[in-house]
């Protein structure tokens, strides 16, 4: 094959891995603007009741997500990711279908766990991508892939809202079905194997349980310092999807217009951050200044969130919150570089876990910290007190990241 078709090969890999990607969260942000409404259409509950009942849907869904991310990972490293991803991918399409002929709610959470199970492909995705990008251009892709994240997260609830007003609760959940079948069929017919077959290996099942794949990871000793900060920014962005609504709309009396919009503008900035500037700023000052940057802009912007007196400065804030989503991919390229290619579906299937992982501990904290803090009876008003004890967080993901990062000053290729 000649370099020209090996280049060919790897846009359309990295295009479709991109779509599969940004599919998936727009399928997640499709359905959240329905989802109340037909939580109340199965059960008769009232909205205060619905979103409890949706907390744990939420809660379900991050569970088996954390379980099975590094099951795919494993897998992946044995069979290869075309044949993970596109098992996910037709998983994912047909589970959002079960959803929308959801009888009960017993039926629905049936469904999120079904898509927890096969929503865990980001892992295998982050693979693929290591798969065909070299060392130099890793934090980039990487970038690319938070960049479809982002535009997901953009166009998923918009697309969500106008559908489902227009066409019925469950009418987005068949659209986002059919996104997932259609990039099935695209992987399925133009897309290549990534994964040669002189870096596969057997499964190693005891690897498939999370916190023995990050044990096993821990002989890569400056690599396991990354992935703990990694792993604590990952528990500090969760104060976002948990208590942005409510904060808003407590401290600046927003509706669901201002909410609506303000995430959209946050996805847009998360998505011309990390795929314009990631694999710029690391080709011209490096990973490690890259990554030390990305996490004290992250944190000035959550402190500064938490702080901000009026939505003007809260916008203001978004600036530095969103520049900190450098740090993410080029951790996950920096960590990449220093795993063998037979561990790559382990490596992303433990950080998918960690992200998981987030998402089913810290939420319910960041929720009852902002209750108490807005409560009649607290002595202390401060709804952003949420967002500051995230900010903290990030501070102590910032040291380790410095005491990790240093470890690795001597080699060239970090």
């Amino acid at each position: 094959m000649s370099n020209i078709e090996k280049n060919r090969t790897s846009k359309g890999s990295f295009i479709f891995v991109f779509l599969t990607v940004m599919i998936d969260m727009m399928g997640i942000g499709i359905i959240i603007p329905v989802v109340p409404k037909l939580i109340q259409s199965l059960t008769g509950e009232t909205l205060s009741d619905a979103a409890l009942t949706g907390g744990l849907l939420y809660t379900s869904y991050a569970i088996v997500q954390f379980l099975f991310a590094p099951v795919l990972g494993e897998l992946s490293d044995r069979f290869g990711r075309k044949p993970v991803l596109l098992i996910a991918l037709l998983g994912l399409g047909l589970d959002y279908f079960i959803h929308a002929f959801s009888p009960t709610i017993a039926w629905l959470f049936f469904g999120r766990i079904l898509a927890g199970m096969f929503g865990a492909s980001h892992s295998v995705a982050f693979a693929y991508v290591a798969d065909i990008s070299s060392k130099e251009n890793k934090a980039r892709n990487f970038g690319f892939m938070g960049a479809a994240f982002g535009l997901g997260f953009m166009l998923g609830p918009g697309i969500g809202g106008i559908i489902g007003d227009y066409w019925g609760i469950k009418a987005p959940f068949f659209v986002a079905g059919g996104l997932s079948i259609l990039n099935f069929v695209f992987g399925l017919l133009f897309v290549h194997e990534s994964l040669i077959p002189e870096n596969r290996r057997k499964v190693n099942y005891k690897k498939m349980l999370p916190f023995v794949s990050l044990a096993h990871l821990g002989k890569y000793k400056a690599v396991l310092g990354l992935i703990l900060a990694f792993g604590l920014a990952q528990l500090a962005g969760q104060v976002m999807p948990s208590t942005w609504s409510y904060f808003t709309m407590e401290a600046f009396e927003w509706d669901e217009w201002d909410v609506g919009l303000s995430l959209s503008v946050v996805g847009l900035l998360v998505s011309l951050v990390q795929a314009g500037l990631t694999g710029v700023l690391v080709k011209k000052f490096g990973n490690k200044r890259v990554i030390m940057a990305g996490f004290i802009f992250y944190a000035f912007g959550m402190m500064g969130i938490a702080f901000a007196g009026n939505s003007f400065l809260l916008y203001a804030f978004m600036v530095p919150y969103v520049l900190g989503g450098i740090a993410g991919p080029t951790i996950q390229g920096l960590v990449s570089n220093h795993v063998p290619a037979n561990e790559q579906g382990n490596l992303q299937g433990v950080l998918s876990s960690l992200s998981s992982m987030s998402a089913f501990t810290i939420p319910v904290i960041y929720t009852f910290i902002f209750s108490v803090y807005t409560s009649q009876q607290s002595s202390t008003y401060f709804p952003g007190a949420p967002f500051l004890l995230a900010g903290l967080i990030l501070l102590v993901a910032c040291l380790v990241a410095f005491f990790s990062v240093r470890t690795l000053i001597g080699n060239k290729s970090a």
